[in-house]
């Protein structure tokens, strides 16, 4: 999903003008990106948190020629999701091999329904 699809989905299920969908959609993510780059943590109820994380810097490795090289220090994102989305998450993809397995014992067993 790309920023204009949730622009489009925005558009459409909220009723505003496609202008006004963009607007709401940038001045969220540009708040998202300011707090982040202030260092600051995200929490977003039933979605989950994204942390900023400072990483010291290191050792590394060339993998192509084992030469030692530093690895700068610098500053990660992570994204931990929230319980209530990793059901959600999970209950889909039950729900996809319950399918999957329903559809393969019908292909398996071509009289079952009669």
């Amino acid at each position: 999903m790309t920023k204009a699809d949730i622009i489009e989905s925005v558009y459409e299920k909220v009723g505003f003008s496609k202008k006004e969908a963009a607007e709401i959609v940038e001045m969220v993510f540009d708040t998202i990106k300011e707090t982040l780059e202030r260092g600051e943590k995200i929490k977003i109820s039933g979605f989950g948190n994204f942390i900023v994380r400072d990483k010291k810097s290191r050792v590394g490795r060339n993998p192509q020629t084992g030469e030692e090289i530093e690895i700068s220090a610098r500053r990660v994102l992570t994204f931990r999701p929230s319980q209530v989305l990793k059901n959600a998450l999970n209950a889909s993809a039950e729900a996809e091999a319950e399918a999957a397995a329903a559809a393969q014992a019908s292909q398996n067993n071509p009289n079952q329904g009669t």
